[in-house]
Order: structure tokens, then C-alpha cells, then sequence
């Protein structure tokens, strides 16, 4: 892991967790770090346990120089599609960070972003398994959808996100088929389309 693109500019690292759901609005974090920072086992999210990842997120929230979390929802997923609705919630985290820090460089994880205002930015490929400012915006992200799909499997169980957190399983797939969407539900998404 890379403390830092370039050492020239001060960078704020992006990410967004859940792109890939069928249920559950698409989360981005963004994270300012110092160029000194290191962690000796923060990588991307989707290989930390859950237990790694809440420990982890209480040192970048201590140690940042800045951070923040935003959303884009159900309701703007279809609206937009999921790949506009998840660079809408990288600037939303963008935004907030702007009102904190004035970074001079964006590193995206993956290779899909729109231009934030005058900003340079970066799109790097697996970038949160590359550089520790993606991988702590993807922590943040993750842990706080994880967050928000057990707090919904509250309302609806039937769905068992407090396991699948929204992703298509086996078992949330053939929760649409026998009890239909949700109001939480991509119904622009395939098989949520098919069950409307």
C-alpha cells in the first residue's frame, strides 16, 4: 500500500460501496490522510473482516485530516442509473470534504468518475488495494452501508440483508420471487424489475 500519489499535492482518496446491490441506496466516502500515514493492515474493505473494519475505521477517523460519507438513493439509482448515482454520492462526500480541507488532487477507486469543478483527479484501477486514502473511504463506506442494510433488515427480514447487506444471493433472489420488492429495492435492477 501507497501512502501517496504524488507527494507534491494534498490528495483525498474516493470510493463507494454497493454498486452492485439489488436493495439499499449506493454509499461514497472521501478521505483526506496525512502524506506520513500508515496502517499495517488496512486494504480494501471487501477483504477486511468486520470485526478488522470498525477497528480500522476509529484510527482513520483519528488520524484523518479529514473524512466524510455520503449517499446517493434507491429513488436516484433509477433515476440515473447506478454508475451516475454513484459518482452523484462521491461528490456529495466531496462536497463535505470542501468545507472542511481544500485538496488539490481526487484518487477514484475504478476507472468511471465526471470531473469534480477545476479539480485534478485520478481513476485508478483497484486503487482501494493500492493507496491507503481509497482504502480508508472504502472502509468508511462499507461500514456505514453494512450499518444501514442490518438497521432495514430490521423492517424487513424477509430479506436477510443483515447477511447479504443487499447483494444477490441465493437466498435474497428467491426472497423477491416469493414476497416481491421492497420500497428499498433498485426496480430499475434486472431481476427487481421482473418481480414488480
Amino acid at each position: 500500500m501507497q501512502a501517496y500519489f504524488t507527494e507534491k499535492y494534498m490528495e483525498v482518496g474516493v470510493d463507494e460501496v454497493g454498486r452492485g446491490c439489488l436493495a439499499g441506496s449506493v454509499v461514497a466516502a472521501a478521505v483526506v490522510l496525512p502524506k506520513n500515514f500508515h496502517h499495517s493492515t488496512l486494504t480494501d474493505s471487501k477483504q477486511l473482516s468486520e470485526k478488522a473494519r470498525l477497528e480500522i475505521e476509529m484510527y482513520i477517523k483519528e488520524n484523518a485530516l479529514a473524512w466524510a460519507i455520503a449517499e446517493a438513493s434507491v429513488e436516484e439509482i433509477d433515476k440515473y442509473n447506478i454508475a451516475s448515482a454513484s459518482v452523484l454520492a462521491m461528490h456529495r462526500a466531496l462536497d463535505k470534504i470542501f468545507t472542511q480541507i481544500s485538496p488539490e488532487l481526487i484518487l477514484v477507486d475504478g476507472k468511471y468518475f465526471k470531473p469534480y469543478g477545476f479539480v485534478p483527479y485520478a481513476c485508478i484501477v483497484k486503487g482501494d488495494a493500492k493507496f491507503f486514502s481509497i482504502a480508508a473511504a472504502s472502509v468508511l463506506a462499507k461500514n456505514y452501508r453494512d450499518a444501514q442494510m442490518r438497521k432495514l433488515a430490521q423492517k424487513f427480514p424477509q430479506y436477510a440483508w443483515e447477511k447479504n447487506v443487499g447483494y444477490p444471493t441465493a437466498q435474497h433472489k428467491k426472497a423477491i420471487a416469493q414476497y416481491g420488492v421492497s420500497p428499498y429495492h433498485r426496480k430499475s435492477f434486472g431481476i427487481c424489475k421482473f418481480f414488480l
